[in-house]
């Protein structure tokens, strides 16, 4: 008697009538889509992630390196999985670090208005004393310009290199190009001259390439606005961008550190609960801080006990002696460093050239 067939809704393969599973992708093989279904399956997946990540929590605070081991020795479904930790503990840090950015975003601009002021008074040069400066430049090359022909025959200087001389910029030595080109600007900027006016008065030329261009264009556009807290907002908001980068190099060290111990794999699990702790000590700060200002010193015991912790997590993820995994763990820190910095260099550039 041939066995009745059904076919799965999920992934369309045929399987026994009387059974309740999909064996090939594990989908209920009569499961109505109804509101008690929808909601006690959202309910369930929800909990059962935020019970994982209680059991995932308090070891990741006081057992450093021990979830990354179990991890990877194969008790995957006790503990959150490394990348939902981070994540989620990431997505919570930079939620809290929001509103200080904001505030910071608002201290700098004030900062700069009060500055660009200070300036305005220090250098009130009016446009017409700017022109005035230009002509009498024209006028003294062009004096200087006559002198040096009538003394050609003693130099032995010929026409052309007479005009390379007097028409180069660093001609009038009493001239002070760095002062006069900022109060220039400045004061093309006040009467709304037209950009590539102002582009000259920068230093623009007319053969200069695209990037450079764009630099001058953000440059100006920096000028115009004296704000300089939607480039701090941009910064901040490529970090969470830029991490997906640095974490991996993070596990990339280890693995140059660590050399037969283990896949990379094993090593980026460790880096994503290591970098899941740094955050939660960074979250706790922002918060404590927003409502109570803790000294410095303070803060900075509390940055400095993370290394601690990873010499901590070390010892116990690698099982290697204390002594190995204090000299790895500050040769992995040390080489770190300049990574961040660099990563932390280009974000702020690009923040500038994108903001």
């Amino acid at each position: 008697m041939p066995t009745k067939q059904t076919t799965c809704k999920n992934c369309e393969k045929a399987f026994k009538s009387d059974f309740s599973f999909c064996p090939h992708c594990g989908q209920k093989s009569k499961d109505e889509l109804t509101l008690r279904v929808l909601f006690s399956n959202t309910l369930s997946n929800y909990f059962s992630v935020d019970a994982r990540f209680f059991k995932s929590f308090l070891p990741l605070l006081f057992k450093p390196g021990y979830i990354a081991r179990k991890f990877v020795e194969g008790k995957r479904l006790l503990y959150l999985h490394p990348a939902q930790m981070y994540l989620f503990i990431a997505i919570v840090f930079f939620f809290l670090f929001s509103f200080n950015a904001n505030k910071q975003a608002k201290e700098i601009d004030e900062g700069l208005a009060t500055a660009f002021q200070k300036n305005e008074k220090n250098d009130n040069l009016s446009f017409v004393e700017i022109q005035a400066n230009r002509i009498k430049d024209s006028i003294d090359r062009e004096e200087a310009r006559e002198t040096l022909k009538k003394t050609s025959i003693y130099t032995g200087m010929s026409a052309k290199e007479i005009d390379s001389l007097v028409e180069s910029e660093n001609f009038n030595p009493k001239k002070n190009n760095v002062s006069l080109t900022s109060v220039e600007t400045d004061s093309l900027i006040k009467i709304n001259a037209p950009d590539k006016e102002i582009y000259r008065s920068m230093g623009l030329k007319d053969d200069d390439s695209a990037f450079k261009r764009r630099l001058y264009a953000q440059g100006l556009k920096f000028l115009k606005s004296k704000q300089g807290g939607s480039i701090l907002q941009t910064f901040y908001d490529t970090v969470p961008i830029a991490m997906f980068f640095v974490l991996p190099l993070f596990a990339l060290l280890l693995k140059l550190v660590y050399r037969k111990s283990g896949r990379y794999a094993h090593h980026l699990v460790f880096s994503f609960y290591f970098f899941a702790f740094i955050f939660t000590v960074f979250s706790f700060l922002v918060g404590i801080n927003f409502i109570i200002d803790i000294p410095d010193w303070i803060d900075a015991l509390i940055v400095l006990s993370i290394f601690f912790y990873l010499i901590i997590a070390l010892k116990c993820f690698y099982q290697q002696s204390w002594f190995k995994s204090f000299l790895k763990g500050s040769i992995t820190t040390f080489m770190f460093f300049p990574i961040v910095l660099m990563v932390a260099a280009f974000v702020g550039f690009f923040a500038f050239m994108f903001y």
